[in-house]
């Protein structure tokens, strides 16, 4: 997505398109990636040495509450930033610490127990091991 793609969708959402804002998103499209606010402000830093931590977490969290972004709390110690927000499910490696998207009807999902309950977000997540890790376990075991 390029930078007019990116303002035009800052702007759809009832935002002023700042130049933090517009480079801040346009990082999380480039990358595709789920980062937390001080890998974001690390990676963009060098480009723009005005920007403050503070800045990346309150536009993170406008991101959050004009819908462009997901938050995810995989663990207790971090949030991170999703652009895909469409529903889907996430898988976290417990060795690597890569995060995938994988496709999942999470609204065909009723549980029984919850009648009477108002779900205002659904969320699932997978921990294991990755494939790339799976392998170097077994690469190492045959050593």
């Amino acid at each position: 997505m390029n930078s007019l793609e990116i303002k035009q969708k800052i702007i759809a959402s009832g935002l002023h398109p700042s130049l933090q804002r517009i480079r801040i998103l346009e990082h999380l499209y480039a990358h595709e990636g789920h980062f937390t606010a001080d890998q974001i402000y690390a990676v963009l830093l060098n480009e723009m040495p005005t920007l403050s931590k503070a800045t990346v977490y309150n536009t993170l969290n406008t991101f959050a509450d004009a819908g462009l972004v997901r938050v995810l709390s995989l663990d207790e110690h971090e949030q991170r930033f999703d652009v895909t927000t469409h529903t889907h499910g996430h898988f976290k490696c417990r060795s690597c610490g890569a995060i995938i998207n994988f496709p999942i009807d999470i609204d065909s999902l009723h549980i029984n127990t919850l009648e009477g309950f108002q779900v205002n977000e659904k969320n699932i997540t997978f921990y294991g091991l990755c494939p790339d890790c799976i392998n170097q376990k077994t690469t190492k075991e045959k050593i």
